[in-house]
């Protein structure tokens, strides 16, 4: 619950991060939010979209097997390090 206090704060002071002569040069959905000039060509946008698109998902599967891996069957590979208490390091 606090991390989600801090990024909702976070997220709320984000406006004031671009100064006012980049704002006029972002598209209305960047004002506010980033430094610069804005998009140079009708593939900029899709381009961004599509990249934090990946990376949602992709943060999303790490999150979701961190929590719950769904390894569960005995001669899974991590079961190895598991039982061998006797390893050494270098």
């Amino acid at each position: 619950m606090r991390m989600l206090a801090l990024l909702l704060l976070a997220l709320s002071a984000m406006p004031a991060w671009a100064c006012d002569a980049c704002q006029k040069q972002q598209p209305k959905v960047l004002q506010g939010i980033t430094h610069g000039t804005g998009p140079q060509s009708e593939w900029d946008m899709p381009i961004i979209w599509v990249s934090a698109i990946i990376v949602l998902i992709t943060l999303a599967f790490a999150v979701k097997y961190l929590v719950r891996p769904g390894e569960s069957a005995p001669d899974h590979i991590k079961r190895t390090a598991l039982r061998n208490t006797e390893l050494t390091h270098g």
